[in-house]
């Protein structure tokens, strides 16, 4: 294996607007019976810190005890959802293609640095066949740390167990829409790729630091040449 590529999900892959909202408004309404009133800043956040500035902000107890209780209603009700995540959410143009395009070269290991949690992730993508793309058991997900670059540490440490390689920090490519896609690969030395499809533009996540900049994913050559260089 030469190239581990760490995928974020939100914004980079899909697009479901709105709905963090809506499921952490019901998720702090059934944990402690309080109604939204501070919604934290998504972009590049995992759910464990979410969950914990959520809690803080509206003067309830934010340990670790608490902040399990969130996530596990979370889990809850991204499961409820889930039949529903086709229509509340959709591709972003050329996800499908980079991703198939990346499987079928070789060399070539996909997995997910995801502020998500690991099963609302597997939902998320599998609302729209993306899943089979990517290997789900070696990825960072949101339930580990407050903070995104454990996540790619772990990603890396178990993409290396499992395939009995050691990917160093030149072979990873860490890619994501904001700053903190960015920041996070840039604290382990990987190769890091913006794409400004979410809420920062080119220049935010050039600024970042990032190693390529992408506009979207529609051009599949120009992609591939970013991620395996």
């Amino acid at each position: 294996m030469d190239t581990l590529v760490l995928w974020d999900i939100d914004l980079t892959l899909v697009d479901y607007t709105g709905l963090g909202r809506k499921w952490y408004s019901e998720a702090l309404a059934n944990v402690v019976d309080k109604e939204l009133a501070h919604l934290p800043e998504f972009p590049g956040r995992t759910e464990r810190s979410l969950a914990r500035e959520l809690l803080k902000a509206h003067g309830v107890r934010h340990d670790d005890e608490q902040v399990e209780r969130v996530l596990t209603e979370l889990e809850a009700i991204g499961l409820a959802t889930r039949p529903s995540l086709p229509s509340l959410g959709r591709v972003l143009d050329g996800a499908a293609e980079i991703l198939g395009a990346l499987e079928s070269r070789g060399g070539v290991v996909q997995s997910l640095v995801t502020g998500n949690l690991p099963n609302l992730a597997v939902y998320k993508l599998a609302a729209f066949d993306l899943d089979r793309h990517v290997d789900l058991e070696i990825g960072g997900y949101g339930s580990l740390s407050d903070h995104r670059h454990d996540l790619v540490e772990a990603a890396m440490a178990q993409a290396s167990a499992k395939h009995g390689v050691t990917f160093t920090a030149s072979s990873v490519v860490v890619i994501g829409d904001t700053p903190m896609d960015v920041a996070a690969g840039r604290h382990h030395g990987t190769v890091t790729v913006g794409v400004a499809t979410g809420r920062h533009s080119v220049d935010q996540l050039a600024d970042a630091g990032a190693d390529a900049v992408l506009s979207d994913l529609t051009d599949t050559p120009a992609v591939l040449a970013a991620l395996l260089r």
